[in-house]
């Protein structure tokens, strides 16, 4: 088994607000195991930013403890910031500062070698593809520029673990592929553990190994993407059937036909709207077509719409992480 990387226990984080406190962050435990990428999804004020301020050492945890590449963040506090990279939602060069300038400025603060800092800089100019920049100041750079000179930044260092704090917000979508592009090769050429935090479902999706759902700052959920989409939410098949027969339908489409899914059955445009709530949904659609054709009915239409994170996230809270993003 991979070494741990991020041990937290019992965190908590609460805050004052005149007479009224405030529990952002109520006894969080969780581990996450060295080469890992997991990413913390919930809505705003439910507490991910707030955990990742404290596994940086950032803010203290009001109660509770946890260990980050090692070391405690309350006890240890320097030695947990010099083997992490943190990138944030904000950028973090210098407006009226130039890219090298920057570059070179951040390995002066972990206490590198000039010859280190220029090589690692000029490292990562070239694998983020920043080259021809390093005389531009940042104010200059595109927001894509922009977001790749942060993770240069944040791997200066060549920290073993990388915090990501909604790295693509306010990005186009080919920004944010671009930029996942070049986190991934970088994650690839050093071997780092990620920790992300996003309200973009498909990153979450598609990126992560495990997807930790935070609501009310506490843990919802903590598994794979698709172990929470199976266990959490329903693929939905609809389809249309050339009939007004309403109880052959519902006969036909047996629980060992939809796999003990729900059957909802509605009159449209002459004909039957069916729909199918069930799991694995594309390896039922054959088998519902044949059983409402053995019943002699005609399927004229039909179509899938997997499980999503956000429908996972909806049946876990009430809430959508899609109107939450756009809020």
């Amino acid at each position: 088994m991979p070494t741990g990387m991020i041990r937290a226990r019992g965190l908590v984080r609460t805050f004052h607000r005149r007479k009224e406190v405030i529990e952002a962050v109520k006894g969080i435990d969780v581990d996450v195991a060295e080469g890992e990428l997991v990413a913390f999804l919930g809505p705003n004020g439910a507490g991910k930013s707030t955990t990742l301020r404290m596994l940086t050492s950032l803010l203290a945890p009001s109660s509770g403890s946890a260990e980050v590449a090692g070391y405690d963040v309350v006890a240890h506090p320097e030695q947990v910031r010099a083997r992490i990279g943190f990138i944030g939602q904000g950028n973090g060069g210098g407006f009226s500062y130039k890219v090298r300038d920057e570059l070179h400025n951040q390995g002066r603060f972990y206490g590198l070698a000039p010859q280190v800092y220029k090589e690692r800089a000029a490292t990562l100019v070239e694998a983020l593809e920043l080259g021809g920049l390093e005389k531009r100041s940042v104010q200059s750079l595109s927001g894509g520029q922009r977001r790749r000179l942060d993770v240069a930044l944040g791997l200066m260092n060549h920290p073993p673990l990388l915090f990501l704090d909604e790295p693509t917000t306010g990005l186009d979508p080919h920004s944010r592929a671009n930029l996942w592009e070049h986190i991934a090769a970088m994650r690839e050429r050093y071997g780092m553990t990620i920790v992300l935090t996003t309200h973009y479902l498909d990153e979450a999706d598609s990126m992560a190994e495990r997807v930790v759902v935070i609501d009310h700052g506490e843990i919802v959920a903590d598994a794979p993407p698709d172990l929470l989409k199976h266990e959490h939410a329903d693929d939905v098949l609809t389809l249309g059937v050339a009939s007004t027969d309403e109880d052959a339908v519902v006969a036909a489409l047996r629980p060992d036909v939809v796999g003990g899914g729900e059957v909802a059955v509605s009159r449209r445009d002459g004909e039957l709207r069916v729909v199918v709530r069930t799991a694995h949904g594309a390896e039922r659609l054959p088998g519902v077509m044949e059983a409402l054709r053995a019943a002699g009915l005609t399927v004229t239409s039909a179509s899938g719409k997997q499980a999503s994170l956000d429908d996972v996230f909806l049946n876990l809270t009430g809430r959508s992480l899609r109107e939450e993003a756009a809020a």
